[in-house]
């Protein structure tokens, strides 16, 4: 990082963990091991080098399984869950085809990483259903299980809103599903819950998650697809791409085995510690609230079905571009999902809310995780006052009570 670079960045505490959360430094260990020192192809079978490697990625796979409870050979490892939603919903197609089944169904408040994919497959002849959330930014099991069809091949609910935190019910769906005797297969986007939120993805009804490394603390350019077996039958999943057999068949290439093992890591840390980390978070959410209250700051959101890592709010008489700006020096902050942050366009997932005015445009997105320091909240609410601004400064951060076990 340049001088320059570190300037500029001087007094901010980074509040954009739902973009990307920073490395942990134990996973960047691993990171660096595998990176240096044990360096070599999971596919070289003829020395240590290669074995070693093979197992690293083997024990990374047994710990992103055990987050879920699933099985070893049930985890597809991928760029990242973009990629893992891809194939997921594109590798049904031929199927769906096949089959006959060429129904689809989701919700409006997907990351265009679904929807994306979903709208192509509705291009190439596939009819694809939309359910509305309710105004408190999650979907109605009940109605999402209505949705589905004899013909439905395939329905996709992400399991945390990426710009308001909201837990969708996903086990509850997957419930709904398997008590109708639905043939449909269920996929999970949980890019934001994995190793969060654990229990709703650990039901055996849901077939396929999408999950990413860097939303663990993990290194960027790693996810996995998670593709439960019924029974002893695999999923019927084509490859998008060609050329190898490397991860049963479905994502030919060489293994980022250093990539790999450090999400291995970070998945391990990510359900030893979850629990500490969830109350910790809660807590600083708490504290956020409480020290932004003289701004009348409103949630965009329910409250009781919030993941406590992600805020969506607005504060009165303030635009989210004036907002960020006035924060800047005490605060990284976005103005919702940082991959469709070249548009500023209103948010899809507010509109879909029914969310209007000022609740929309003026939303912003705060979000952190257990190495997240303190902002000084203070210094924010006093940028927001007739000619205020004043100096930032930091107090312990989250990371480090995690590591005491002291209760924040």
């Amino acid at each position: 990082m340049t001088d320059s670079a570190a300037t500029e960045r001087t007094g901010a505490v980074y509040l954009d963990c739902a973009a990307t959360c920073p490395l942990d430094p134990r996973v960047a260990a691993e990171l660096r091991r595998f990176s240096e020192a044990e360096f070599g192809n999971a596919g070289s079978r003829t020395h240590d080098f290669g074995r070693l490697a093979r197992q690293a990625v083997e024990r990374a796979r047994a710990h992103v399984a055990r987050v879920v409870d699933a099985g070893r050979n049930e985890v597809v490892f991928t760029s990242g869950a973009t990629e893992a939603n891809n194939l997921a919903i594109l590798g049904l197609e031929a199927f769906g085809q096949e089959h006959g089944r060429k129904h689809l169904v989701s919700t409006r408040i997907e990351h265009h990483a679904v929807l994306e994919p979903l709208r192509a497959l509705a291009e190439r002849g596939f009819e694809l259903t939309l359910i509305e959330p309710e105004p408190g930014g999650w979907v109605d099991a009940g109605r999402v299980a209505a949705a589905v069809r004899p013909d439905t091949l395939l329905v996709s609910v992400m399991h945390v809103n990426n710009e308001t935190g909201v837990v969708q019910p996903v086990d509850a769906i997957a419930d709904r599903m398997a008590d109708a005797g639905s043939e449909a297969f269920l996929h999970v986007d949980a890019a934001q819950g994995f190793g969060k939120a654990i229990e709703p993805l650990r039901s055996k009804q849901i077939d396929l998650i999408s999950i990413s490394a860097h939303k663990i603390c993990g290194p960027k350019g790693i996810g996995a697809l998670i593709a439960r077996r019924r029974g002893t039958v695999k999923l019927p999943l084509t490859p998008l791409l060609h050329g190898g057999g490397q991860e049963m068949g479905l994502r030919p290439g060489t293994l980022p085995v250093a990539l790999i093992a450090a999400f291995g890591r970070a998945a391990e840390l990510a359900l030893e510690e979850h629990a500490a980390r969830r109350d910790a978070a809660a807590a600083f959410e708490r504290r956020l609230l409480d020290g932004l209250a003289p701004l009348a700051p409103h949630v965009n959101g329910n409250a009781e079905r919030r993941i406590p890592y992600i805020l969506n709010l607005w504060i009165p008489d303030w635009d989210k571009e004036t907002l960020i700006e006035a924060w800047a020096p005490f605060a990284a902050i976005s103005d919702g999902a940082a991959c469709t942050s070249q548009s500023y366009t209103c948010s899809h997932v507010l509109a879909a809310m029914g969310v209007e005015g000022q609740a929309e445009t003026g939303a912003v997105r705060l979000s952190w995780c257990h190495l997240t320091e303190e902002p000084d909240v203070a210094a924010m609410v006093e940028a927001c006052r007739p000619g205020g601004r004043r100096t930032s400064g930091t107090t312990g951060g989250l990371s480090e009570r995690v590591a005491a076990g002291r209760p924040s």
